[in-house]
């Protein structure tokens, strides 16, 4: 069978969600593992069928009938490859695999693109949602530059555009403004949503260098390929976008939000920080005065007492003020890729369960 034939299959239930993947990086392979290995999660009800996977490094795969998952994994660990011969892969690219394939729900967990604005991760999305496809993303790009749009089309279509894990890697944070805070107005919120800048200054406020810093980070696969993004502060300043446009209806992106990283801080200034009972955090805020949405993300001097200072490794926390509720806070202690790849798991088992919504 010719990779770019197209064989179209009735969706029959729940266990018949057939998924296409475009972005197959660390996020996208342990969210595979898990769907490989269900059997090591009693609790979880969902066993998709897979029918492409499409990267821009790699190429793509795609088999109307189900990817072999173990499979894929292996070769891509033993031979960075996700096939063993070149004439398996297909000949579609990521965009046409999303306007041409025949699947229930996009994952979509390519890598964040500031410079592109978000590109081309909002057109796979909106590729998908123009076909009443639903859409799972981690990729806070999308989001933080075209969310009000993409939401449209999804409600449009009738559709379904879920993120959960597209800021602090599956916390249950949009569910719990979406579901459990319903008739509140989310007046503003402020925390730390960058893991990697939070290892640094407190790897810093012990005595270790910026540059060791960053480097154990980046082996430790929680820093951006870039770096610079997490360290001259975009990625959070993509994050506080996100949960803007999200939580109080913000039309804003990256580029308007108040931003400085951390490059210019130095073990000195961490460990005086302490000497005066404070430690130095990257704080991102935004809140609605007077009808408009300001947002920062900067360098603070956190008190020891408050609970922002007790953040520490690659943890995160928000904390966010509404009109009917006293501040609530929501910490994640030492994320890792389990937790990301559990938040695009719980969309797709929300997406299954239409009593949801």
């Amino acid at each position: 069978m010719s990779p770019c034939n197209f064989y179209y299959f009735k969706n029959t239930g729940v266990n018949d969600m057939r998924i296409l993947f475009i972005g197959f990086g660390n996020v996208a392979k342990e969210t595979a593992r898990i769907l490989n290995e269900k059997e090591l999660y009693p609790g979880l009800d969902l066993a998709p069928i897979v029918v492409g996977i499409f990267t821009q490094r790699h190429g793509g795969v795609e088999n109307t009938k189900g990817l072999n998952l173990k499979s894929i994994l292996n070769n891509l660990k033993e031979r960075n490859s996700l096939v063993l011969e070149d004439h398996e892969l297909s000949c579609l690219t990521p965009l046409e695999a999303a306007q041409k394939l025949d699947y229930d729900v996009l994952v979509e967990l390519s890598a964040l693109s500031i410079s592109e604005k978000g590109e081309p991760a909002s057109s796979y999305i909106s590729a998908a949602l123009e076909r009443g496809k639903s859409v799972v993303s981690a990729n806070k790009g999308p989001v933080a530059f075209n969310y009000h749009k993409l939401k449209k089309l999804a409600d449009e279509k009738g559709a379904k555009y879920m993120f959960e894990s597209a800021v602090m890697d599956g916390a249950p944070v949009f569910n719990l403004v979406q579901r459990c805070m319903k008739g509140c107005t989310i007046k503003g919120f402020s925390g730390i949503l960058n893991g990697t800048t939070n290892y640094i200054l407190s790897y810093m406020e012990n005595g270790g260098t910026f540059e060791e810093g960053v480097r154990q980070a980046q082996e430790a696969g929680i820093a951006e390929s870039d770096p610079t993004m997490d360290t001259d502060g975009w990625d959070p300043a993509a994050k506080t976008a996100a949960f803007a446009n999200v939580f109080m209806d913000a039309e804003i992106t990256p580029y308007d939000v108040e931003r400085s990283g951390i490059s210019e801080v130095t073990p000195e200034m961490c460990q005086n920080a302490l000497k005066r009972g404070k430690r130095l955090k990257l704080m991102c805020r935004a809140y609605n005065v007077d009808g408009k949405i300001t947002a920062s993300v900067k360098v603070e001097e956190v008190d020891k007492d408050d609970v922002m200072a007790l953040i520490s490794h690659f943890g995160a926390a928000i904390r966010i003020e509404s009109d009917l509720m006293h501040p609530n806070t929501i910490i994640q202690d030492r994320p890792d890729l389990l937790d990301t790849a559990y938040g695009v798991i719980e969309d797709l088992i929300s997406i299954s369960d239409k009593n949801l919504y």
